[in-house]
C-alpha cells in the first residue's frame, strides 16, 4: 500500500472516530495495564498528527502545552525560520509529553520530531493533519490560507490577519476547504475562564436588562526600541521572517531576542510594536475583548456602523528616535446598528464591562496569565467577574433560554471537533470580525475622524477612498498568498 493511501485510510478513520474517543484531557487518570497507546481510542493510527509552525512565546508556553493535554493527538514536528527556536521548540515537545506521560497514555518524548525551516515543506507532509500557528500576526493569514489549501486543520493564533482585506480572503479559503479552524480566541473556553461564557449569557439574557453601553479596557504600548542595524543572526531567514511585508533591515528590537534561553524565547518580542507586522495592544488584546463583547451583544458575525476616536502615537513627536510606532494612549468609539455604543481605550480597567437598563456586568481575567508579560487585574479590589447587583451573578440561566457555546479548553475544543468536523469555539468568521472590528478603530484612529461602515459587506460608506486604502496592504509576491 502506498503512504499517501494509508494516510487517507487513517483520515478517514479519525473522522469516523466514535465521541466517547474525544477529549480525554489532564482531568483523566486511570492505571493502565495495557498502554493505551498502544491499543485503542490513543493508538497511532487513530491520533491527530500536529505540527507546530512557529516556535516562540505563545508556541512553548501555550500551544505545545494545550496539545500535549490531548491524549488523542501528538505532535510530530515543528517548525521556525530560526533554526534555534525550531531546535528549542523539539526540546519543548518532548519536556511536555514527558511532563503529561502519565495522562496522554504513555507518550514519551523520545521518539523522532521532525524538524522543518520552511513552513511549505512542512505542508508537504501527508502524515501531518493538524498544524497550529503561532507566528506574528503578520503571517497569521497567508500561512494559514496555505495550511488549509494544503488539507490541514488549523489553530490559529489571534488576531486573524494584518488586514481587514486578508482577513476575508483567510475567512474565504477556510469555508471552501472545508477545514476545521479555530481562533486562539482562549475567553471562550470555561478552562481556565468561566466568566466569560457566564457574563456573556447573563447579558444575552437580559439581566441587565437592555444593553446599552459597552466599555473594552486595553493597554496600550510604549514607544523606544533600539534603531541601530544589526548583522541578520546566521540562525535567522529573516527575509522569510519578513514575509510579505517590506524589505527593511534588521535590528533586534524589530524582531526577538535571538537567544535560545528560555528567556529569549518567552520575552516579549519587539514586532508587537512595529506597525509593519501588526496594530499593537488595540489588535492584540484588543481580538481577546473585542470578541468577548461582541459575544455578549450577540454581534459575533457582524462590526460597528460608525467608528471613531483619537490615538497617540510615538512618531507624533518629531523629535522621536525609537523603533516602536504602534499606538500609545488612545480612546476609540464605535456605534453598531442595533444601538449599542462600544467605548474602547487605555483608560479603562483591562476587561469588558457591559452596561443595559437595569445594571451592568464586569468581566476580566483576573489574575491568571497566558503568559508572563500579560497584563492583569489590579490587586485594589477588582474581581473576575461582578455587577451591579448580586442577583444578577445569582440569576439561573433557564433550560430554555439562550445557553452559549460550550467548549471546556480551546486547544482540546479544536481537536475535538477536527475529529467531529462539528463547527469549533471560534471559527474563522467569528475571529474575521473581531480582528476586522479592531482593525477599524485603528483605522479611526490614524485618521482622526468619523468613518462609516458597511459590515454586510465590509466596505467603507459614502466613497470614502481614505479610509478603503486601509483595509489591504501591498505584499511581497513570493511571500503571497
Amino acid at each position: 500500500m502506498k503512504k499517501e493511501n494509508k494516510n487517507i485510510s487513517r483520515r478517514k478513520f479519525l473522522g469516523n472516530s466514535l465521541k466517547a474517543s474525544i477529549g480525554t484531557t489532564l482531568a483523566v487518570n486511570f492505571p493502565m495495564i495495557v498502554p493505551a497507546s498502544v491499543f485503542g481510542k490513543n493508538a497511532p493510527s487513530n491520533r491527530i498528527n500536529v505540527a507546530s509552525i512557529g516556535c516562540g512565546r505563545i508556541s512553548v508556553s501555550h500551544d505545545m502545552t494545550g496539545v500535549a493535554r490531548y491524549a488523542g493527538a501528538r505532535i510530530m514536528a515543528v517548525c521556525d525560520v530560526d533554526r534555534n527556536r525550531a531546535n528549542a521548540g523539539v526540546a519543548a515537545v518532548r519536556s511536555n509529553y514527558e511532563k503529561m506521560a502519565q495522562f496522554n497514555g504513555g507518550l514519551k518524548g523520545d521518539w523522532n520530531i521532525k524538524v522543518y525551516y520552511d513552513y511549505k515543506e512542512l505542508l508537504e507532509n501527508k502524515d501531518i493533519d493538524a498544524v497550529h500557528i503561532s507566528l506574528p500576526d503578520h503571517q497569521h493569514a497567508i500561512v494559514g490560507v496555505h495550511a488549509v489549501n494544503a488539507g490541514k486543520d488549523v489553530y490559529l493564533q489571534k488576531p486573524a490577519s494584518l488586514t481587514i482585506e486578508e482577513g476575508r480572503i483567510l475567512t474565504n479559503a477556510v469555508k471552501k476547504s472545508g477545514r476545521i479552524l479555530q481562533m486562539g480566541s482562549q475567553q471562550r473556553s470555561v478552562d481556565p475562564w468561566p466568566q466569560f461564557k457566564r457574563a456573556c449569557e447573563l447579558v444575552r439574557n437580559g439581566r441587565i436588562g437592555e444593553l446599552k453601553t459597552v466599555e473594552v479596557g486595553l493597554p496600550g504600548d510604549p514607544g523606544g526600541g533600539n534603531k541601530t542595524p544589526m548583522h541578520v543572526p546566521d540562525s535567522l531567514n529573516y527575509d522569510a521572517w519578513l514575509g510579505a511585508t517590506p524589505e527593511i533591515y534588521y535590528t533586534e528590537d524589530r524582531v526577538h531576542a535571538i537567544d535560545s534561553s528560555a528567556k529569549g524565547i518567552t520575552s516579549r518580542p519587539g514586532w508587537l510594536r512595529c506597525e509593519q507586522f501588526g496594530a499593537g495592544m488595540i489588535t492584540g488584546w484588543g481580538a481577546h475583548h473585542i470578541d468577548t463583547a461582541h459575544w455578549g451583544m450577540n454581534m459575533e458575525y457582524s462590526g460597528p456602523v460608525e467608528i471613531w476616536g483619537n490615538a497617540s502615537f510615538p512618531t507624533d513627536d518629531p523629535t522621536y528616535n525609537g523603533l516602536w510606532d504602534v499606538h500609545g494612549i488612545f480612546r476609540t468609539e464605535a456605534l453598531y446598528a442595533n444601538g449599542v455604543h462600544m467605548i474602547v481605550s487605555n483608560e479603562l480597567p483591562n476587561g469588558v464591562k457591559f452596561i443595559g437598563t437595569e445594571g451592568w456586568i464586569w468581566v476580566t481575567r483576573g489574575n491568571y496569565r497566558v503568559t508572563d508579560t500579560d497584563p492583569v487585574a489590579d490587586s485594589n479590589g477588582i474581581k473576575p467577574i461582578d455587577a451591579s447587583s448580586p442577583k444578577i451573578l445569582q440569576s439561573v440561566i433557564g433550560s430554555n433560554e439562550i445557553h452559549l457555546y460550550e467548549s471546556s479548553e480551546q486547544h482540546v475544543n479544536w481537536l475535538d471537533c477536527i475529529k467531529t468536523r462539528q463547527e469549533p469555539s471560534a471559527p474563522v468568521e467569528v475571529g474575521h470580525r473581531s480582528c476586522s472590528a479592531c482593525l477599524l478603530h485603528h483605522i479611526a484612529m490614524k485618521l482622526k475622524r468619523k468613518i462609516y461602515w458597511d459590515p454586510v459587506n465590509e466596505v467603507f460608506k459614502n466613497n470614502d477612498a481614505e479610509a478603503t486604502a486601509m483595509l489591504s496592504r501591498s505584499r511581497r509576491k513570493k511571500y503571497d498568498f
